[in-house]
């Protein structure tokens, strides 16, 4: 039987690295879609909001398919479901302003959210504030405030996790700062403002896990599309190798694309969250870490 609601920290609680499939929300986000993906191979569905719709009815639809085809084989009510933002995280009066994204997300029942753009320690902060409880204390007054996210989507959210609304407020908090928590937060460092606050921004509890964002780090390089392994530039490879250094001071879990031929390579240097959609990586990568967990 499955420890937590969300299979994606329960993974890697155990020290397994977590595999993600995904999309931009206008192609998956309806329950057809939802009823197929309730048995992906993969540890979590990243939907991504950034440059897809902001569908909250279809994420609702989704979320609902994802209930109707459970549980996952490992037993789990649905897989974690993480959604990337369109909010920009430029500064804490733009993550507060549209405030609103995140409480509209996070009542569909989803597992976690991913910050665009994270800038500064300013709108890391406002983020997670935005996305806890104020009834949860845990890490308030360590360089965080209290939480601004209101009551009236427990019921809803907590429905779809399977529990009820007074225990979905308490859990609905951001994992490890609470070690009963089950929302994953999750921070692009994708431009040259966030890669210059990089060790600040990281070090603001609530955060789980972050990423070098490639393509949009490539772009303010100067790249139209990110370069070859083989061939990358500097001071791409020193922005990438700063992020992860910055991650690994703060104790959070790095995320990067695998395939098939690099992804024992990415996870013996430390890369605990895999991007890519590859099932064929993914067994690669489980069968190097000896997991048991059923996929």
């Amino acid at each position: 039987m499955p420890k937590r609601v969300n299979r994606a920290i329960e993974l890697l609680e155990q020290g397994q690295p977590i595999y993600y499939t995904g999309a931009h929300s206008g192609a998956v986000l309806n329950y057809e879609e939802g009823l197929k993906m309730s048995k992906t191979w993969a540890d979590y569905i990243n939907v991504g909001m950034e440059h897809g719709a902001f569908d909250m009815a279809g994420l609702d639809q989704f979320m609902r398919g994802l209930i109707d085809g459970g549980p996952t084989r490992s037993g789990h009510r649905t897989p974690a479901v993480i959604v990337e933002v369109p909010v920009d995280g430029g500064s804490a009066e733009v993550v507060r302003a549209n405030s609103w994204q995140f409480r509209q997300i996070l009542s569909r029942g989803v597992h976690g959210i991913l910050l665009c753009h994270a800038e500064n320690p300013g709108a890391v902060r406002a983020f997670v504030e935005t996305c806890r409880y104020p009834i949860n204390k845990i890490g308030v007054g360590n360089n965080l405030g209290e939480g601004h996210r209101g009551a009236g989507g427990q019921n809803g959210a907590g429905e779809v996790w399977g529990i009820s609304g007074d225990d979905y407020l308490d859990r609905a908090d951001p994992w490890p700062l609470n070690p009963d928590g089950e929302l994953l937060l999750g921070l692009k460092i994708e431009n040259k403002r966030a890669l210059s606050n990089v060790e600040l921004s990281t070090q603001i509890p609530g955060i789980a896990f972050a990423e070098w964002g490639p393509g949009d780090m490539s772009l303010v390089h100067g790249y139209k599309r990110l370069p070859p392994k083989d061939q990358m530039p500097p001071e791409l490879t020193a922005a990438r190798e700063r992020i992860k250094a910055a991650c690994e001071k703060a104790g959070l879990f790095f995320l990067n694309s695998v395939a098939v031929d690099d992804v024992t390579e990415m996870i013996d240097e430390g890369v605990m969250v895999c991007a890519g959609n590859s099932e064929e990586a993914a067994k690669i990568g489980r069968a190097h870490t000896k997991r048991e967990m059923p996929v």
